[in-house]
């Protein structure tokens, strides 16, 4: 028996990995985060299987369900939203696996800010324009930042920053950000990505706030910052340019 922790991607069904998919479908117990994956992800789980909407489970209803599953030796499908490993709270569920010694393997998935780059269409690390992507977030009623982590520290880099579970602290991370990268900073916050309902609002530090209270947009959407979502000039990569030599393209033909 294994609980085996699922990412199942931002949440369009099939951008599960073929892995996750296949494991939902053999489980007889399946465990889903219902608030951020939809149903036809765990559509898949056989028939007769038990399955689960967390969302208004505790931690405890939560690895109750494992343990009863662990004692009658069936596998459980613990889905979570994106990548498991992305504010998926899944360390604290291993944490009482390991108590129990309820063995456990993790299946990565795909993102949100990676469906969000794509639903923008732009590559968040550009030559010349920034090199580091830095996921965060901000403290609201969640979990304290610690010390260094504060969104105020962060902006000094200049790195492109995706910012989850923050939009409603949007004025403050604008207020935080623009001594950093300027009130014309391109910004990007992206509802939903992946879903059917996906939007996509573009702006600046100086406009976004307005533009995202224009939409009513409240909850599940990601903050992207940086000047890679602008029209700056960069330059090529180096990785294909025909006078940068690396072991599979030596600059000249290997002697005889």
């Amino acid at each position: 028996m294994t609980v085996h922790f699922i990412g199942a991607g931002p949440g369009a069904p099939d951008l599960i990995t073929v892995r996750g998919r296949d494991l939902i479908a053999a489980a007889p117990v399946v465990l889903y985060a219902g608030s951020l994956v939809p149903a036809e992800v765990v559509a898949v789980a056989p028939a007769g299987a038990r399955v689960l909407d967390t969302a208004p489970m505790t931690l405890d209803g939560i690895v109750r369900e494992m343990a009863d599953a662990h004692a009658a030796g069936l596998d459980v499908a613990r889905v979570h939203s994106g990548d498991p490993s992305l504010y998926g709270a899944i360390a604290e569920q291993m944490r009482r696996l390991d108590a129990l010694s309820i063995p456990y393997d993790i299946t990565p998935g795909v993102p949100a800010y990676a469906a969000a780059a794509a639903a923008l269409g732009r590559e968040l690390t550009l030559p010349d324009v920034s090199q580091t992507v830095i996921l965060t977030r901000t403290a609201m009623q969640a979990s304290a930042m610690p010390p260094g982590e504060e969104l105020a520290s962060l902006g000094a880099s200049g790195a492109t920053l995706a910012i989850h579970l923050s939009i409603r602290n949007l004025a403050r991370v604008c207020r935080d950000l623009v001594p950093h990268y300027g009130a014309d900073c391109p910004v990007a916050v992206v509802y939903r990505a992946s879903w059917p309902d996906e939007l996509v609002l573009r702006g600046t530090l100086a406009d976004i706030r307005d533009r995202v209270r224009a939409a009513k947009i409240t909850r599940t959407a990601l903050i992207i910052v940086g000047r890679v979502l602008g029209d700056a000039g960069f330059s090529d990569s180096k990785l294909y340019d025909p006078a940068h030599a690396h072991v599979l393209r030596p600059t000249r033909a290997p002697s005889k």
